[in-house]
């Protein structure tokens, strides 16, 4: 096996569930090389997937939403004369694309759909499997071992002097404690509440003399700023002001990240710095941060619904607000005292 593809999935948190994949491939073939199909909006954090040679963008609804753009795609990935493409994402569309590709060994999930174009099915015998074992049963079904299921990125030693540049211009020096605390979301109900944040930020800056920094996508800004404005104690907000790949440094330099259950904490966990992860209507053993970092995952059982519940329209939010700030507090002592 020489030339080896894989079709990726489309967001931050489950692409960094899938880095054990190209890990376990580059074990079983050192020699391959393996490439990755994926969005553009991923494409950075594969560059820091120390195992993959090439990212190919798709740019599904952009550039390649044009047929003309999508069939000249299809010719540059059959020239590439791929042995072999795994497909961690269900799509028939990306399944045909890989049949129309040429490409003579397609594996993927058995579909009623995507099936049709494949020459190796997978089945999936369980719907409380971690998404990372999920995309790691793709090649092991096909009969490559895994023994590494952490995921992993690498962050460059310039990367690193960059952020602790900016940082310091912030008055963060290298040797101080550095508390990440990312307390956005892709959807409300995952997020920790505001005054909680607020007054964990207080305690963590006043009782433990550490460094706070309060991060964000720019979605996030507003409430970034009601935090570090309640906590009263004046943390650096750098909500929306950070690309990608100053993420990547920054959760790399902190010393603990504290986040609700979305991208940034498995980002935290995946370059191997401690986390406490904030979990509520979705369930950690599905989509808890895998990473060489120590991991300390704080989760209410309510007794409602069976997570993940989904439940967008919940008037309480119990399960997160069930989370209380010395919860937090302990679990950023046992880190420190370990």
């Amino acid at each position: 096996m020489n030339n080896i593809l894989v079709v990726n999935v489309n967001w931050l948190g489950d692409v960094i569930f899938s880095t054990p994949v190209f890990k376990a491939l580059k074990k079983a073939y050192p020699n391959a090389r393996v490439s990755c199909l994926a969005v553009p909006r991923v494409k950075e954090i594969l560059e820091h997937c120390p195992h993959i040679d090439e990212v190919i963008v798709y740019d599904e609804k952009g550039k390649h939403w044009y047929p003309w753009e999508k069939l000249k795609l299809i010719a540059s990935l059959r020239s590439k004369n791929f042995d072999v493409v795994f497909l961690l994402h269900r799509s028939m569309g990306r399944a045909l694309m890989m049949f129309l590709a040429g490409i003579p060994k397609r594996v993927g999930y058995k579909t009623r759909k995507q099936s049709w174009f494949l020459t190796h099915k997978v089945y999936l015998d369980a719907d409380d499997l971690h998404r990372a074992d999920e995309y790691i049963r793709v090649v092991e079904d096909f009969g490559i071992t895994v023994n590494d299921r952490n995921c992993e990125l690498k962050v460059g030693e310039d990367e690193i002097r960059a952020i602790d540049a900016k940082l310091a211009q912030f008055g963060i020096a290298h040797n101080d404690t550095l508390v990440v605390i990312n307390p956005g979301g892709n959807w409300d109900l995952k997020r920790w509440p505001s005054e909680q944040f607020s007054r964990l930020v207080m305690q963590l800056a006043k009782d433990f003399h550490v460094k706070v920094l309060i991060s964000g996508a720019d979605k996030d800004v507003t409430l970034a700023n009601k935090i570090a404005v309640q906590s009263g104690v004046k943390p650096c907000v750098w909500a929306g002001a950070t690309t990608l790949r100053e993420l990547l440094a920054l959760l790399k330099r902190a010393d603990v990240v504290i986040s609700n259950d979305t991208g940034p904490v498995h980002v935290a966990a995946s370059v191997g710095t401690d986390v406490i992860a904030l979990f509520g209507p979705t369930r950690p053993e599905v989509t808890g941060p895998r990473g060489r970092g120590r991991v300390l995952v704080l989760h209410k059982e309510m007794g409602c619904n069976k997570a993940p519940c989904y439940h967008l329209a919940c008037p309480q939010n119990d399960c997160m607000r069930a989370i209380m700030v010395d919860d937090v507090l302990k679990a950023f002592q046992k880190i420190r005292n370990s």
